[in-house]
C-alpha cells in the first residue's frame, strides 16, 4: 500500500490547532495497555498514575537472549532558531510505522527541561498531530527524574563547601576522629565509601586504628583548591541572576566566601551520567568518580573522595528507570534523561534504547533522537553513546526544511519572535538550491559511519513543489538512500507513512558495517582535530593557553583516553553562528577543555557555552494557566 492511500486515524483539523488543544482532544489509554502491547510483564513496570509507568531494568535481563530490533537515529541539518521539527518527525515516524505500517516500534526521546518550557522555546513533546501524551505531564514534572538530579547535584555541591569549611577549622586529628567516630563499644570503622578513598591513596588497611598519623592526614584532608572547583549548583528554571554569585556570606561560615553560580539542571554531569549508565552498578561507579576539582597538589577530587557517591546513587535509584508513555496514536514511547546537546551528548538514555530493542524484537524498530544539528547530536550519538551502549544504528533519518536551507543559501537571518522575511514565504528555488550545501555536508558526514541516510523533508504551508523537489534531488545526489516529503505535523502518522516505508527499506539489508570516527586511544588533540576536520571541515585547530594547560593536566591524570564531546554552537558547522551553509577552511578555536569523568568524556569549549539560560521579556509562562473548572492546563506549547 502506498503512503498516499492512508487516511489519518486522528480527527485532524485545518488549520492545525495548538499543540495542547490537540493533545487534550485525545484521551490516552491506560498505560498498562501500552505496556502489555509492547511485551512488558506486570511485574516489570510500576504505575505512576494511569498514563505513565516506570520500566524496570529486569525486562532487559529477561530478554537478554532475544535478538535486537532495528536501530534508527533521527538527526537534523543545521537548524534555524525556530527548530525544524526533529522531535515532531521522530514521533510522526513512529506513529506511521506503528499505527499504519503495523510494525512493532518504540520511540526513545529525552525528557524536556522546564527551563525552556516556561522560557521562550516551549516544551518538547513533539508538535501538531505527532506528540507524546499527556504532553502536560511530559513537559512538567513527569516522574520526578529531573528533580532527583537537582537534589543529587546540590547535595554534592553542599558536600564540597562543608568539607572545605571543616578542614579549615579543625586539626588533622579532630578531622579524622569526626570522620571515623568510635561507636558505643569504642570501636572505629570506615564507611564503605571510605575504603574507596583508601584504595585510591594506596593505603591497604581497613582498621582506622592501624593508620599512621601521616596516613590519617592523607585520608582525612582533601585540601581542595577552591579556585579549581568546577561543580556548581543547579535548578531547572531559566534564571540569569543565578549565573554568578558568592556563597558563605553568613556569619556562621567564618569567612568561607567563594564565587560560584548555578547552572540549569539538565546541564549537570549527573544528567549525562544517567543517560550513559548501563545499570545501577554502572551508575554508582560513574557518580562516584565524578571530578569536582583538584587538591592543592593538582590531583583530582571525586564525589567518592567526599564520601557522597553512595548517597547520590540513592537519590537517583528511581531515576535510572525509563518512563513509559504513548503517542497520540497509541504507539509506545520511553522518555528518559535529557542531557544538554552542547556540553553533554544530547541523547536519551542507553538503557531505554537497550530495553526498547529487546522489546520490539528482530522485526521491530527503535527510533531515537539526537539533539541539535547532526554535526553535534549525531556525531556524539555515534562516538559517545554507541561506545557506552555497544549498539550501532541501522539508519540515520536526517530532518531538513526548505526554510532552513533558504537561510543557509544566503537568506536573511531567522529570529525567534520576529515575522519571517518574504524570502521564506515566497518561492525561491535558487535560494533553496544554494543552501542545500548544508544538507549535502550532513549526508556525507553521516555516511562516514557506514550507515544509510534517509532525508525527511518537513513540509511547511508556504513551501512549493519546486522547492521541495530541489531538496529531494540534492539529497539523492549526495548519497541519501531516499528523501521523503513529510506532513506528520498536520496529519499525524498518516503524513509520515512514506518516511516509514523508506526507513524500512533502508534497514532491510545486512547490518551496516559501522565505524567510529576516531580511536579513543589517540591523544586528546588528535581526537579533537579529527572531529574538527572530518565533521566541520576546519582547516586546523587553535588551542588557547587555558586549553593547552588542561590537555596537559588531563593527559597526566590519565583522562586522555576518554571520548570527545565538542561544546560549540548548533547554528553553524563552525564556531561562528553567523557562518551558514557549509563553511570550510576556518581555524577552530578551543578556548578550554573540561572533563566529565563520571559521564565518561572530555568537552572542549569552542566559544562561550551558556549553561544557565535567561528568560526573555515575554516568557511562555504568560500563557500558561490552569482552568479551575476542568483542572486542565492551558497555554502550554
Amino acid at each position: 500500500m502506498s503512503a498516499t492511500e492512508f487516511k489519518p486515524l486522528l480527527p485532524v483539523k485545518q488549520p492545525v490547532p495548538s499543540d495542547i488543544d490537540i493533545a487534550q482532544s485525545v484521551e490516552p489509554i491506560h498505560i498498562a495497555k501500552i505496556a502489555e502491547a509492547v511485551g512488558l510483564l506486570p511485574e516489570e513496570y510500576e504505575l505512576y498514575g494511569t498514563h505513565k509507568a516506570k520500566v524496570k531494568l529486569s525486562v532487559r535481563d529477561r530478554l537478554a537472549g532475544a535478538p535486537d530490533g532495528k536501530y534508527v537515529v533521527v538527526a537534523g541539518i543545521t537548524p534555524t532558531p525556530l527548530g525544524e521539527g526533529k522531535s515532531t518527525t521522530t514521533i510522526g515516524l513512529c506513529q506511521a510505522m506503528g499505527a499504519y505500517l503495523k510494525k512493532k516500534v518504540l520511540t526513545c526521546v529525552r525528557q524536556p527541561s522546564q527551563g525552556p518550557t516556561f522560557g521562550i522555546k516551549g516544551g518538547a513533546a513533539g508538535g501538531g498531530y505527532s506528540q507524546v501524551i499527556p504532553m502536560e505531564e511530559m513537559n512538567l514534572h513527569l516522574t520526578g527524574d529531573i528533580h532527583a538530579i537537582t537534589a543529587a547535584n546540590n547535595l554534592l555541591a553542599a558536600a564540597i563547601d562543608v568539607r572545605m569549611f571543616h578542614e579549615a577549622n579543625q586539626t588533622d586529628e579532630q578531622l579524622f576522629n569526626r570522620l571515623c567516630p568510635a561507636d558505643k563499644q569504642g570501636k572505629r570503622k570506615f564507611a564503605p565509601v571510605m575504603l574507596r578513598r583508601l584504595a585510591k591513596l594506596g593505603i591497604n588497611k581497613t582498621d582506622p586504628e592501624e593508620l599512621t598519623p601521616e596516613e590519617r592526614r592523607e585520608f582525612a584532608r582533601l585540601d581542595i583548591d577552591p579556585a579549581s572547583i568546577t561543580w556548581r549548583r543547579v535548578i531547572d528554571t531559566n534564571d540569569r541572576f543565578l549565573r554568578s554569585l558568592t556563597v558563605g556570606q553568613g556569619p556562621e561560615e567564618k569567612g568561607a566566601v567563594r564565587s560560584t553560580g548555578f547552572d540549569i539542571t539538565v546541564s549537570s554531569e549527573i544528567m549525562a551520567v544517567l543517560a550513559l549508565a548501563t545499570d545501577l552498578a554502572d551508575m554508582r561507579e560513574r557518580l562516584g568518580r565524578m571530578v569536582v576539582g583538584n587538591d592543592t597538589k593538582g590531583r583530582p577530587v571525586t564525589a567518592d573522595d567526599l564520601g557522597v557517591g553512595g548517597a547520590l546513587t540513592v537519590l537517583m535509584k528511581d531515576a535510572i528507570l525509563p518512563t513509559l508513555m504513548q503517542t497520540l496514536e497509541q504507539t509506545p514511547v520511553l522518555v528518559h534523561a535529557g542531557p544538554f546537546a552542547n556540553i553533554a551528548h544530547g541523547n536519551s538514555s542507553v538503557v531505554a534504547d537497550q530495553i526498547g530493542l529487546k522489546l520490539v524484537g528482530e522485526d521491530g524498530f527503535v527510533v531515537t533522537e539526537a539533539g541539535f544539528g547532526a554535526d553535534i547530536g549525531m556525531e556524539k550519538f555515534m562516538n559517545i553513546k554507541c561506545r557506552a551502549s555497544g549498539l550501532t544504528p541501522d539508519c540515520v533519518v536526517l530532518v531538513a526544511t526548505v526554510r532552513a536551507l533558504k537561510m543557509h543559501g544566503g537568506g536573511p537571518p531567522v529570529v525567534a519572535g520576529t515575522p519571517l522575511h518574504h524570502d521564506y514565504t515566497t518561492e525561491n528555488v535558487a535560494l533553496v538550491s544554494a543552501g542545500c550545501c548544508n544538507l549535502v555536508r550532513h549526508i556525507e558526514n553521516a555516511r562516514k559511519y557506514g550507515v544509510p541516510v534517509v532525508v525527511a523533508i518537513n513540509r511547511f504551508a508556504c513551501d512549493t513543489d519546486a522547492e521541495l523537489q530541489a531538496v529531494k534531488e540534492a539529497a539523492l545526489a549526495a548519497g541519501a538512500s531516499d528523501a521523503v516529503i513529510c506532513a506528520h505535523h498536520g496529519l499525524g502518522g498518516a503524513g509520515a507513512v512514506g518516511l516509514g516505508e523508506a526507513v524500512v527499506r533502508a534497514c532491510s539489508g545486512p547490518k551496516p558495517e559501522f565505524k567510529f570516527l576516531y580511536d579513543v586511544n589517540l591523544s586528546i588533540k588528535e581526537k579533537i582535530e579529527i572531529i574538527a576536520k572530518e565533521m566541520y571541515h576546519a582547516a586546523g585547530v587553535e588551542y588557547k593557553p587555558e586549553a593547552e594547560a588542561q590537555i596537559e593536566k588531563y593527559t597526566r591524570m590519565g583522562f586522555d583516553k576518554l571520548p570527545i564531546c565538542m561544546a560549540k554552537t548548533q547554528y553553524s558547522f563552525s564556531h561562528d553562528a553567523s557562518l551558514k551553509g557549509a563553511p570550510s577552511g576556518f581555524v577552530l578555536p578551543i578556548r578550554d577543555v573540561r572533563a566529565s569523568v563520571g559521564a565518561g568524556f572530555l568537552y572542549p569549549l569552542v566559544g562561550n557555552m551558556m549553561t544557565m539560560p535567561g528568560l526573555p521579556t515575554r516568557p511562555c509562562f504568560y500563557d500558561i494557566d490552569l482552568d479551575p473548572a476542568t483542572g486542565k492546563v492551558v497555554g502550554l506549547s
